[in-house]
C-alpha cells in the first residue's frame, strides 16, 4: 500500500547563509531548498512544529511530500534532513522535485516478521543480510518499507529476493539471488562471531533460537579507561638499594 498523502506548507525565503539560517531557526522555522526539475533551487523555510511532528510518523529514507508553495502544489522527494548533533532538532532540509507520472530509483528498507521454523524447532538463529532493496516505481507508490515473512523458513533455508512479493508497481532493482534473510545453525553463528576482524557487512543477528548466557556482572571496563569512580592503582613500592 501506498503512503498517505503528506502536505507541508512551505513559504518562499529571500535571505541565505548561516546568520539567516540562524536567525530563522531562532525565529521557529527550518530553512530547506527544494532543487527544482526545470532547474534551479527555491529557498524555502517550514514551520518547526509542523515539520518535526511530520518526521515522528515518517521515517523512511525517501519521503515523498506535496509542498503547498506559493500557491502551487509541488511534488517533492524529501532526500536529506541535517540534525543539530546536539540537540536532535533539524536544521536544513534538502527536497527534489519530481513528475508524478516518472518511476524513480529508491531505497525501501525490508522488514522481517514471523518467527522462523529453524529458530523455534531446530534453536537456530536468524540473521538479515540487507536491509534495504532498490526498487524502480512511481512516486505515489513509495512505501516506508516492504514486510517479508520469514515464518517458513527452516535450517538452513534463505529468503532471497526474488521471493518477495511486491506486486507490479515495483521493478526490483537489487539482484534477485541476493538473500534478504537466513537461519543458520547457533554452532555456525558462534564461528562468525569469534572470527577476528570480520569483514564489513557481516549479516546482523535479529533473533536467536536459544537464550545465551548473559554476560557476567560487573563486567571489566575497556582496556585503558578506568570504572566510575574508581581510584587509578597505586604505583609499585620501589624496594630498598641493597647493602654492600
Amino acid at each position: 500500500m501506498a503512503n498517505e498523502e503528506i502536505r507541508m506548507k512551505a513559504e518562499l525565503r529571500t535571505e541565505q547563509g548561516s546568520s539567516a539560517a540562524g536567525r530563522l531557526r531562532r525565529a521557529g522555522s527550518v530553512p530547506a531548498a527544494v532543487n527544482r526539475i526545470g532547474g534551479g533551487t527555491t529557498l524555502v523555510k517550514f514551520d518547526a512544529h509542523a515539520f518535526k511532528a511530520m518526521l515522528r510518523h515518517h521515517t523512511s529514507e525517501h519521503v515523498l511530500v506535496m509542498l503547498e508553495l506559493d500557491g502551487q502544489d509541488v511534488p517533492a522527494l524529501m532526500r536529506e534532513v541535517q540534525y543539530n548533533v546536539m540537540t536532535g532538532y533539524p536544521i536544513h532540509v534538502d527536497f527534489g522535485e519530481v513528475s508524478l507520472s516518472k518511476k524513480l530509483r529508491v531505497s525501501i528498507p525490508v522488514h522481517l516478521f514471523g518467527e522462523p521454523e529453524g529458530v523455534k524447532v531446530d534453536g537456530g538463529i536468524l540473521q538479515q543480510s540487507i536491509r534495504a532493496i532498490e526498487v524502480d516505481c512511481l512516486p505515489m507508490d513509495i512505501v516506508e518499507h516492504f514486510d517479508a515473512d520469514v515464518s517458513s523458513l527452516k535450517l538452513d533455508q534463505s529468503l532471497f529476493v526474488r521471493d518477495l512479493k511486491l506486486g507490479d508497481k515495483y521493478t526490483v532493482i537489487t539482484a534477485k539471488d541476493v538473500p534478504v534473510a537466513t537461519v543458520v545453525s547457533a554452532a555456525a553463528e558462534e564461528v562468525v562471531a569469534t572470527a577476528e576482524g570480520a569483514a564489513a557487512g557481516t549479516p546482523e543477528v535479529v533473533v536467536k533460537g536459544k537464550k545465551e548466557e548473559g554476560a557476567a556482572e560487573g563486567a571489566a571496563p575497556a582496556a585503558g579507561k578506568a570504572a566510575p569512580g574508581a581510584k587509578a592503582p597505586a604505583a609499585a613500592a620501589k624496594a630498598p638499594a641493597a647493602k654492600k
